[in-house]
């Protein structure tokens, strides 16, 4: 006999993640999709607001409330702050609760302080819940149901390094991070930074040594180390709507070949659908990635000066964010990993 199908809804529908959400969650074969709440577009259909989704998704926006009311899940897209109540209510109502923003991220809540000037209104959730990440965390993510949907610079930075670092293969400090996010990953309100003429033909980095995701890019890095990792961080912003590629910088530890880093990083990911190890010479790129769930990796040794560099691509709104979420939601019901997922990247 056929499961019964999850009731799924998602707060703040409206945003690029939350229609990203949408549009995997529309062809899941396992999944009803049975509220959108918005408060910009409430009583609006979805449809109105995004037309490409005419004749697919033409539910009208909705309450919170009401969201919670009818799912048996329920994905939260939306800012720092907000989603720490909403994972309450669902917890006393029995639905699983999958946040895509911020707030269940961190496990110190001094960390939550100084980077997003808030506070644990709900400690007794952050005792529970996962930062789940799936291809490292899986058997965590299986017996939660408040789950921290990783962010987009981490999910493609931990996946790059944490094999190696796991086998102590490349040296603790000295790690630098270069990365590159298309214009999707500051959302859907525009700002001087993303508005068109601000960020076409351009290119630069910004949040230098300040952005938000540097401590959990370094509490994932530490759990691989089993003691403090801290990094150089330095996101740019593409003139892109998709894609996040992730250059790392570190050095072999005194013994360590680059043979051991490849043999390590094949062996770590050889059972994992989502990620892919580039063989000798080819380069990971945002486009072979695009709308879908895969991170690829390429691996290089400079021998010269001893440095391994770890180049990951992901999309942003897919694996950095809806599709890891969708990932994460299959895990939890105990369906195919990869249902809902199984997108092909374009060619071009």
């Amino acid at each position: 006999m056929n499961k019964a199908k999850v009731k799924v809804g998602i707060i703040g529908a409206t945003g690029y993640a939350g229609v990203e959400l949408v549009r995997i969650l529309l062809t899941h074969p396992n999944v009803e999709l049975t509220a959108l709440g918005s408060v910009s577009f409430e009583g609006k259909a979805l449809s109105d607001v995004y037309p490409s989704l005419q004749g697919l998704c033409d539910i009208a926006c909705t309450t919170t409330e009401e969201v919670i009311a009818k799912s048996d899940v329920v994905f939260a897209c939306v800012a720092h702050g907000m989603s720490q109540d909403f994972a309450a209510r669902c917890v006393v109502k029995g639905v699983a609760f999958i946040d895509l923003g911020a707030d269940f991220r961190l496990a110190d809540e001094a960390d939550y302080e100084r980077w997003y000037g808030g506070e644990f209104t709900e400690k007794a959730l952050h005792a529970k819940a996962v930062y789940a990440l799936p291809e490292l965390f899986r058997e965590q993510i299986k017996v939660n149901r408040v789950i921290a949907n990783p962010g987009c610079y981490p999910t493609g930075i931990a996946l790059g390094l944490f094999p190696a670092l796991k086998a102590g293969l490349i040296e603790k400090s000295g790690i630098v991070i270069d990365a590159k996010s298309g214009v999707t990953g500051a959302g859907r309100s525009p700002s001087d930074t993303t508005h068109f003429p601000a960020c076409n033909e351009a290119f630069s980095p910004y949040k230098i040594a300040s952005h938000r995701h540097t401590p959990e890019i370094e509490q994932t890095l530490s759990a691989a180390a089993g003691e403090k990792i801290t990094v150089v961080f330095v996101p740019h912003l593409l003139p892109v709507n998709r894609g996040i590629l992730s250059t790392i910088y570190t050095k072999l530890r005194s013994g360590v070949t680059y043979k051991q880093v490849r043999e390590q990083y094949e062996s770590f990911y050889k059972d994992e659908k989502f990620v892919r190890i580039k063989s000798d010479g080819k380069i990971a790129n945002l486009r072979d990635v695009k709308y879908s769930n895969y991170c690829d990796i390429s691996l290089h040794f400079d021998e010269r000066t001893g440095t391994l560099i770890v180049v990951s691509a992901i999309d942003n709104m897919v694996k950095g964010a809806a599709g890891q979420a969708v990932q994460n939601m299959n895990i939890i019901f105990d369906l195919p990993e990869d249902a809902g997922l199984c997108f092909i990247p374009p060619a071009f």
